[in-house]
């Protein structure tokens, strides 16, 4: 059994003179990251590895979220991550090893988006259902989603096999 959790930068800074790659996150957006890492450590959702775009507001994301696990995976910053499609996404995860059993990916849309609805399988119940429905309608900044996959190794993981265990909003957690 193998768990990915796909994280989306937080609220970044508009596009302006700088190169986008250098966007940096907002305020908003740096309390986001840590809300999410909170979350992340309460659910038990605790990656043994992080492969994070070398763009400023996805490092900045993994800055936040980080300190807030409890636990120091090993991390890699990856440039070939910065605006990866899909495909190029799944090919680096499947390059992930056998060591970890939890995998954290921190990364862009649409590339991001499109793997995680990509990786899902169909939805066995109601439940599953109306998860699966919020994650195929959108996917905003910070959120996260955990897809469980029953593979021995990242080299097997492959689209429509993975089970949606949870797909959460920063606006979620702070509308409760």
């Amino acid at each position: 059994m193998r768990r990915l959790l796909i994280l989306r930068h937080a609220k970044a800074g508009p596009h302006d003179d700088k190169h986008d790659k250098e966007r940096e996150l907002t305020d908003r957006g740096r309390s986001d990251s840590a809300l999410m890492g909170r979350l992340m450590r309460e659910k038990a959702y605790l990656p043994d590895l992080v492969l994070c775009s070398t763009a400023t507001r996805t490092r900045e994301t993994w800055e936040h979220a980080g300190p807030e696990l409890g636990v120091k995976p090993q991390t890699n910053f990856l440039d070939v991550l910065y605006d990866a499609s899909a495909g190029t996404i799944l090919n680096c995860l499947q390059r992930a090893g056998n060591l970890s059993v939890s995998l954290l990916y921190i990364g862009h849309n649409p590339g991001l988006e499109l793997l995680a609805r990509m990786l899902v399988r169909d939805p066995e119940n109601s439940d599953a259902r109306k998860l699966a429905a919020t994650l195929m309608f959108t996917y905003p900044t910070g959120a996260l989603t955990v897809i469980d996959f029953e593979i021995r190794s990242w080299s097997e993981i492959t689209p429509s096999e993975g089970i949606l265990v949870d797909f959460v909003a920063p606006s979620d957690l702070k509308s409760k």
